[in-house]
């Protein structure tokens, strides 16, 4: 059984340490809250991320740690998941990702090779500067980012389409697929290609998946204005083999806490090249106006009532971080609709605290 360690067990470290323990790997998870950290090693945390609660209790080579050198003494790999957020500007915010390079740093040059892998959302170019930081000490890095929706993680961490793996020595790119083969229940492709590269890959895979999503949106709008089926239109467009029907249906527009912070991220790295971003910034732009479309095409029906059992940005998570669902039922309560929600009790209680009684609640 190899050992291995993840830096940063929130929602999705804690998903890729339980995916890895059950591929046979005995992993040991390091964060900096302890109770968090006595709540995982007790098997007492509640997740609302399927099936991670019946696995967390069922495991039985993972546990998690406060002690950074324990973590890093665990093993020869050690995967870094920390959360990136956006900066103002649009870029990803890396702070999390220094600490944790700053944390290394402090404990010293380590006695044998270590190899840090990072899976965190980076600004490209990010990575070839932490290897040059740490190269010092005794470590190698390597650029692994994650692909996965909330909602889905650990499904999507055991059959993931593609695995993008950003190192250029062919050894240390074997270890990280190694891991990938020993998760994986299906045979994703491997691409295999520089820090860079794999860093680029990343943040343009999700810009385009926005692109795709609002050109779905503003052609089901376009069909709607004129009488004609939306499904109908973008099923028969989609079935070209050069297109797909992934994310290509007309529905709420896309948010939550990936797809937005990406599309920033792509636009700023852009305008940081001189390059240029029109795609995206219509894009982003189609997804507000879509919106608008959803709401004065609602208001023009008479309906004077509006029921759903969904407000987060997608169906089956707790999360409203830039929920179109949510702003379209804000938007019509605030017109003077009577709005009904029928959600979970953790977003019902959310909903209350930040909106008080513009909806109903069943």
């Amino acid at each position: 059984m190899k050992d291995l360690s993840v830096i940063g067990i929130g929602r999705l470290g804690l998903c890729f340490c339980l995916t890895l323990e059950k591929a046979g790997y005995n992993v040991v998870g390091h964060d900096i809250n302890r109770d968090y950290i006595d709540l995982i090693n007790d098997r007492k945390f509640f997740s609302f991320e399927p099936g991670v609660n019946t696995r967390l209790k069922s495991s039985k080579n993972f546990s998690a740690t406060m002690d950074l050198k324990k973590a890093v003494d665990h093993g020869e790999m050690i995967f870094v998941t920390v959360r990136t957020e956006s900066e103002q500007d649009g870029k990803y915010d890396v702070s999390q990702v220094d600490a944790v390079v700053q944390s290394l740093i402090s404990l010293g040059a380590q006695k044998y090779r270590k190899h840090l892998i990072i899976c965190s959302n980076v600004n490209p170019g990010y990575t070839d500067l932490v290897h040059k930081k740490l190269k010092g000490h005794n470590w190698d890095v390597s650029y692994n980012p994650e692909t996965i929706a909330q909602g889905t993680i650990l499904e999507n961490q055991e059959e993931p389409d593609c695995v993008y793996i950003g190192q250029e020595d062919d050894a240390l790119a074997a270890d990280i697929e190694q891991a990938y083969i020993y998760m994986c229940s299906n045979l994703p492709s491997i691409h295999k290609m520089s820090r860079l590269e794999a860093e680029l890959t990343k943040v343009s895979l999700n810009c385009f998946l926005t692109c795709k999503i609002s050109f779905a949106n503003m052609v089901g709008d376009l069909a709607l204005k004129m009488g004609a089926d939306p499904e109908t239109v973008l099923q028969a467009v989609g079935s070209d083999g050069r297109i797909g029907n992934k994310f290509f249906r007309h529905g709420f527009g896309w948010g939550g806490p990936c797809f937005p912070r990406d599309t920033r991220a792509f636009i700023h790295l852009a305008k940081s090249e001189n390059m240029p971003h029109y795609m995206c910034t219509a894009s982003n732009e189609s997804n507000k106006s879509h919106l608008r479309f959803q709401v004065e095409d609602f208001l023009e029906s008479g309906q004077d009532e509006y029921h759903t059992d969904s407000v987060t940005y997608k169906k089956g998570t707790v999360i409203l971080e830039e929920s179109q669902q949510l702003k379209f039922a804000v938007a019509l309560a605030k017109r003077g609709i009577k709005v009904t929600i029928k959600e979970s009790e953790k977003v019902m209680a959310e909903l209350k605290e930040r909106f008080g009684d513009l909806f109903v609640y069943e």
